[in-house]
């Protein structure tokens, strides 16, 4: 999925494991969908504040909640497609 999105809220990074930067963002359908970016593989968005606009490549899993995507970094196994955050003109992957 490619795409872009506001940020509506910004959660507290996921340490358990991988770690993981997570954010809502409001898509232009009015949708929102929640990513969860792995810094332990790409950089987080340190400067990331709600209302941002960020451009987003990545996986996209239904969840009765609306949906995450996931996959927003370079797979280092090569299994998966290389997705990647937009955020300010500054790639993240």
């Amino acid at each position: 999925m490619k795409a872009v999105g506001i940020v509506t809220k910004i959660f507290v990074d996921d340490l358990k494991g991988s770690k993981h930067q997570r954010f809502t963002l409001r898509l232009n359908t009015q949708k929102t969908v929640l990513v969860i970016h792995n810094i332990d593989i790409a950089p987080k968005i340190n400067n990331l504040h709600i209302g941002d606009k960020v451009e987003f490549m990545g996986t996209y899993q239904w969840n009765m909640h609306g949906g995450m995507v996931h996959w927003t970094h370079h797979d280092p196994h090569g299994k998966h497609s290389s997705g990647w955050l937009k955020h300010k003109g500054k790639l993240y992957q």
